[in-house]
C-alpha cells in the first residue's frame, strides 16, 4: 500500500500524523507475512487500552464498587469489542497478510482484527504518547462505555449465579469441535448443568464460544 495512503488513513482515523510510519506498518503485519509482526505491539496496546478504559470508568462511575467497574472493564477490552472497533475504522483494508492467511479468511477473523486493534494502540502510544491513544479510545469506545446504565453481567458469571440460586450443578464447558487454520480458528463449545440442560455455540476463540454458549443456556433456562 502506498505510504501516503496509509499515512492519510492513520491521520484521519487516529487524529495523529505518524512520525514513525514503520510502527504502524508493523502493527498491521500478520505473522504469515513477516517475522517482524504485530505481536509485541499487541502486548503493549492491550495494556494501554486497559489503562485508558479503567481511568475513564473510574471517573464516569464514581459510586460503583470495584466489582462493577471490573465487569464493565472486562466487557469493553474484550477481543470481540476490539474486533468490532477494528471493523468500524476499516482495519481490514490495511492488513498485511500472507497469501494463505488471506485465502483462509484471516482478514475477517475476529481474533486477528482484535489483536491488530490492540497493536495499533501500541503503535499510537509509542509514536505519540499516551494522550493520542487515550483520546482515540474515548472516541472509538464512547457509545459502548455509555451504553449500560448498570454494569453488564458476563454471561458465564450470570449462568454460574443462576445455577447456584436454583440448586443446580455448576456449569461445565467442553470444546466439542475445533477447526480452521491457526490464524483463523473456529471453536464449538457445549455447556451443561449436569443432566438438567445444555447448549452449544461457536466462536473464533474458545472464550467467545464459551460466552455464547453460556448466553444461550441462560436464555433457555430462564426464559
Amino acid at each position: 500500500m502506498p505510504t501516503q495512503i496509509l499515512a492519510g488513513w492513520i491521520g484521519e482515523t487516529f487524529g495523529h500524523a505518524p512520525a514513525n510510519k514503520a510502527l504502524f506498518d508493523r502493527a498491521l503485519t500478520h505473522g504469515s507475512q513477516a517475522a517482524d509482526n504485530y505481536e509485541r505491539l499487541e502486548f503493549l496496546g492491550d495494556r494501554i487500552l486497559g489503562l485508558a478504559i479503567a481511568e475513564w470508568l473510574y471517573d464516569l462511575f464514581p459510586d460503583e464498587p470495584e466489582g462493577a467497574l471490573s465487569k464493565r472493564l472486562n466487557t469493553l477490552v474484550s477481543g470481540t469489542v476490539c474486533a468490532e472497533v477494528a471493523r468500524t475504522i476499516g482495519v481490514a483494508a490495511h492488513l498485511r497478510l500472507g497469501k494463505q492467511a488471506r485465502d483462509d479468511g484471516a482478514g475477517d477473523s475476529a481474533n486477528v482484527l482484535g489483536d491488530v486493534m490492540e497493536s495499533l494502540l501500541g503503535a499510537l502510544y509509542l509514536d505519540g504518547g499516551y494522550p493520542p491513544a487515550r483520546d482515540f479510545i474515548r472516541r472509538a469506545w464512547h457509545d459502548r462505555v455509555h451504553a449500560d446504565a448498570r454494569a453488564p453481567q458476563h454471561p458465564k458469571s450470570a449462568l454460574q449465579e443462576w445455577a447456584a440460586a436454583n440448586n443446580r450443578k455448576a456449569p461445565i464447558y467442553e470444546v466439542i469441535d475445533r477447526s480452521g487454520p491457526p490464524h483463523a480458528p473456529h471453536f464449538t463449545v457445549r455447556v451443561s448443568l449436569g443432566g438438567f440442560a445444555q447448549a452449544e455455540a461457536s466462536g473464533t476463540s474458545k472464550q467467545e464460544a464459551e460466552t455464547e454458549a453460556a448466553a444461550a443456556l441462560l436464555a433457555q433456562v430462564s426464559g
